[in-house]
């Protein structure tokens, strides 16, 4: 059966998805966008401060399910330019100085709101 992962310190969703789903030990969060969950604003046009807005939404969703970022083996970085990925890169390593986990990235044509990036989690207990 699988559980359905939702907390008030991340942004609510906007479509017809789940925060995070976990099923047989495995936590599958949607991707994060730089929304703040206390205004519901997205943070300003800089792809530093997006990152770091985003890798704290996915700290929240990994806590509240019981995980921590040591639990994450997969992300997948969507940018709006690839561009970006340098400073995104800096921001993103932070959270995972030691054993990172597998990653792919990606330019897109457009991301929800205009943000910069968004990325999804996989974590395994």
């Amino acid at each position: 059966m699988k559980k359905i992962i939702n907390t008030e310190k991340a942004p609510k969703a906007i479509g017809p998805y789940s925060q995070a789903v976990e099923k047989n030990g495995t936590l599958f969060i949607s991707g994060q966008i730089a929304i703040n969950p206390e205004t519901g604003e997205v943070v300003e046009d800089d792809i530093s401060l997006q990152t770091e807005q985003v890798m704290k939404n996915i700290g929240v969703i990994l806590e509240e399910a019981g995980y921590s970022f040591n639990d994450v083996v997969k992300s997948t970085c969507l940018l709006s330019d690839m561009k970006n990925f340098g400073k995104m890169n800096e921001v993103y390593a932070k959270y995972y100085s030691e054993n990172p986990p597998a990653r792919a990235a990606f330019a897109v044509k457009e991301l929800p709101l205009s943000v910069l990036v968004e990325i999804e989690t996989i974590a395994i207990k």
